[in-house]
């Protein structure tokens, strides 16, 4: 599966897209060096902090550098209770930034719900990679929609990365 085939469109709320769970859902994804700038986020309890500040920062930075995918993507690497590794793709160099290759297979699964159920939903992928056959090195979120469009939408969609050893 190629991310272009996810077809973004924000035209229904001006800043996300409604994510299609067909093309996420249980997939076996492959990325070979595939760039993406890595930012952090202070957290409080996993709680975000100021999210906005440098999600606004680093798209600016993207923008500028026309280093925009066709289909956007950022991951989340919980890193600690006190703060997240944010990794938003990129077609190139971002001047200023810290850009990284992201390689290896995942496994995708998507959930639904409120942001509270993130243990239950790592649980549950937890379980699908077993069932897979295969042990997982690392877990990234997805977060597709911010919270003010899932509002919107009526719907939270959460896909889970699980890098499998």
């Amino acid at each position: 599966m190629k991310l272009a085939d996810t077809n973004y469109d924000a035209s229904e709320t001006g800043c996300c897209a409604r994510l299609d769970p067909a093309l996420w859902d249980e997939k076996e994804i492959t990325w070979q060096d595939k760039p993406f700038l890595r930012d952090h986020i202070r957290e409080f309890l996993h709680i975000p902090l100021n999210y906005g500040s440098v999600i606004t920062r680093d798209n600016a930075a993207i923008e500028e550098a026309s280093a925009y995918p066709e289909d956007p993507l950022w991951l989340t690497d919980e890193v600690s209770p006190w703060g997240s590794d944010i990794y938003l793709a990129v077609e190139g160099d971002v001047p200023g930034a810290t850009v990284v290759k992201i390689s290896g297979t995942f496994l995708t699964k998507v959930f639904e719900g409120p942001y509270r159920h993130v243990g239950k939903w790592t649980q549950a992928m937890e379980e699908y990679v077993r069932g897979q056959g295969q042990e997982i090195e690392k877990i990234y979120f997805y977060y597709a929609t911010c919270p003010r469009c899932a509002k919107q939408l009526g719907e939270n969609r959460v896909v889970l990365f699980a890098k499998v050893a």
